[in-house]
């Protein structure tokens, strides 16, 4: 599962593969937590990070929800996404 993003301890990836489950979504981790965040409502699906880095990773799924759709249409064709900028 390749990174895309990284920003105040946050990484940020995303599943590789066609049998990925809907709807689109990417998988952020701080630490020892793990969240799988829904892109196209922006909100949190499951697990779970400490409330600080949660309203980072939603906040940044926010401003970058384009390009993480753009990125999982690649995925889902079994294609390497791009990085995505972090914030700043």
């Amino acid at each position: 599962m390749p990174t895309i993003s990284m920003f105040y301890g946050i990484i940020i990836r995303m599943y590789c593969a066609p049998t990925e489950h809907n709807p689109p979504h990417f998988h952020a981790y701080y630490q020892d937590s793990k969240a799988i965040i829904d892109i196209n409502t922006c909100e949190l699906k499951e697990g779970s990070l400490l409330k600080k880095q949660l309203k980072l990773a939603l906040a940044w799924a926010e401003l970058r929800q384009e390009e993480l759709l753009a990125n999982w249409k690649l995925a889902m064709n079994g294609e390497l996404p791009f990085k995505i900028s972090p914030l700043s």
